[in-house]
């Protein structure tokens, strides 16, 4: 199912939903320059969608959600966005944030705290941002292309964008796949890709005061989001453990989709 809710200054928020009503939820949070279909093994899976409600947003300027001209450098405006989907998903959800969603969900506790939280699962997740910043070191892939998927000129984002969705993960990935992440990145307008960007925000005292259980899963060979971001994460959130995909890349969901989902739903059912 297809709907939307409203978060901060109006902006209306597209979501995917899946399983039964009143379940437990589970939020996820995807990453930058993606959607909320990066999440589509996951919510086509029964073992996920007969024990939990899936609620998958799609970000401020992403997706099915409005494009506003601004509040990309926000906290609050990120805050209030994921508080309008937890308002929708229910009590006590469990939040799933991918790469940059791990920022988004980090603005949402500096902001809102953990109330509304049951349980946190960082995925290649930075959840902080700017120069020598520890939870936000990037890969070399990542720095490879990072200036030319942020041009406005097709010419040159194009192939960055191509290069970035098919060498993003540690192994191989069906090719309709690829090109569904290279699609919901085309459809992000390069301005909103460059807005992301432009922040300069630590997260350490954020992290420190995480009080719900915590699990940071991480690609081992991870060329996107450094795997030091995963380990700074892991040391700061009181009793976080992490759970390594060997030989993994950037989206695990994706690249290991039943291993993914049964690491999940192990985590959901504890917490």
């Amino acid at each position: 199912m297809r709907t939307e809710v409203v978060g901060y200054g109006g902006t209306r928020l597209g979501l995917r939903v899946e399983g039964a009503e009143n379940s437990r939820p589970i939020v996820f949070v995807h990453g930058w320059a993606q959607s909320a279909g990066c999440w589509a093994a996951q919510l086509a899976d029964p073992a996920l969608t007969e024990r939990f409600r899936l609620v998958a947003m799609d970000l401020r300027g992403h997706g099915a959600s409005d494009v506003p001209a601004s509040g990309y450098d926000d906290p609050v405006a990120w805050a209030d966005d994921l508080a309008a989907v937890l308002d929708f998903a229910g009590p006590d959800a469990i939040v799933v944030a991918w790469s940059y969603g791990g920022l988004v969900l980090t603005d949402h506790i500096r902001v809102h705290g953990t109330a509304r939280l049951r349980g946190i699962v960082l995925v290649g997740a930075i959840t902080e941002i700017g120069r020598d910043r520890a939870g936000g070191r990037v890969g070399p892939l990542m720095r490879e292309h990072m200036r030319a998927m942020l041009s406005d000129d097709p010419d040159i984002a194009v192939p960055a964008l191509t290069a970035f969705s098919r060498d993003m993960a540690g192994g191989p990935v069906p090719g309709a796949q690829v090109q569904a992440l290279l699609g919901a990145s085309l459809s992000v307008p390069p301005s909103v890709r460059a807005a992301l960007f432009r922040r300069d925000i630590g997260s350490d005292e954020v992290l420190v005061r995480v009080d719900k259980p915590t699990l940071v899963v991480h690609g081992s060979h991870d060329q996107v989001i450094d795997p030091a971001a995963a380990e700074h994460s892991i040391g700061k959130i009181p009793g976080a453990t992490g759970r390594w995909f060997l030989d993994g890349g950037h989206a695990p969901f994706a690249e290991s989709a039943d291993e993914f989902d049964a690491v999940l739903r192990q985590f959901a059912e504890e917490c």
